[in-house]
């Protein structure tokens, strides 16, 4: 086989892309073509490096660069196989839809629960070992227990809005809007708003080791 029937072998699944990339409209900055121009501009952005730099390294034009993260170029296979080797990719790479770089979870989505008339919503939509996040909404005077966790769990809480008092070992704490307490969460606990309006606080419950 000749080094010509090499390159084509190794390179027709990206060629075959790049015909798809071809026949698409860059007018409205959807399909393939966008997604090349996006991948391109996250790539080189994550590598810390200018148009200019990257370019260089690539052997190419900077306005070729730049017409390439515009989302309006449409490029040969030569140049697509400098630019992936430039960013140290996989020529697919440039052409597939990008990763997701985040997960939008609406407040609806989050677990709720109530004890009597104290509003509890976790706020992780996902597990997290050892750790829990929860927002405390309480109406004008109410209360709530505390559960006594492992020994060596630590609890942090804050407030937002209101006024909330803490009960834990004895000891009483009022926290206004910004103030922070940690306490030992293997310990009864107890939660009262002492406002006259709702208080909303935060809860951050770090679990003792598995173990330990």
């Amino acid at each position: 086989m000749d080094n010509i029937s090499t390159v084509l072998t190794i390179y027709w699944p990206a060629a075959m892309l790049l015909a798809m990339a071809a026949s698409d409209s860059p007018a409205g900055g959807t399909g393939t073509a966008a997604h090349l121009g996006r991948n391109i501009q996250s790539l080189r952005e994550a590598r810390g490096r200018t148009q200019q730099q990257i370019a260089r390294i690539a052997g190419i034009p900077r306005a070729t660069w730049a017409n390439l993260e515009s989302g309006a170029a449409n490029p040969t296979l030569a140049v697509l196989i400098k630019v992936a080797q430039a960013l140290q990719v996989r020529l697919e790479e440039l052409i597939e839809p990008p990763r997701r770089t985040g997960r939008l979870t609406r407040a609806a989505e989050l677990p709720v629960r109530e004890k009597a008339t104290v509003r509890v919503r976790k706020l992780l939509p996902e597990t997290i070992a050892g750790l829990e996040i929860e927002r405390m909404e309480l109406p004008p005077r109410a209360a709530m227990g505390g559960v006594p966790h492992k020994l060596g769990t630590r609890e942090y809480l804050t407030c937002e809005r209101g006024q909330i008092e803490l009960s834990a070992g004895g000891e009483r704490f009022v926290l206004d809007p910004g103030d922070v307490v940690v306490f030992r969460g293997d310990q009864r606990h107890g939660y009262r708003n002492l406002a006259a309006t709702t208080t909303v606080a935060y809860s951050v419950i770090a679990f003792a080791p598995v173990g330990g």
